[in-house]
């Protein structure tokens, strides 16, 4: 699947492959130390929130990465 953003695109299939190797490697057999793929991770996240400012792609009340700012986890 392509990202939302063509120059995304290759960030994506970067962190999907670092990901998928990661979990079938070294997850699955009880390594669950460490974070090899969180730079990857980062370089998209960056590169998706640029092209959804780019495309006008209103988030307006959607959570990524956590809770909203503002909010406890006891708010109703």
């Amino acid at each position: 699947m392509n990202s939302v953003g063509e120059a995304c695109t290759e960030l994506k299939r970067e962190y999907d492959q670092c990901f998928n190797r990661w979990f079938a490697e070294k997850f699955l057999k009880g390594e669950s130390g460490g974070d090899p793929c969180g730079q990857l991770f980062k370089r998209y996240q960056l590169c998706v929130q640029k092209a959804i400012k780019e495309k006008e792609i209103p988030i307006e009340g959607l959570e990524f990465m956590g809770p909203s700012k503002g909010k406890t986890e006891n708010s109703t």
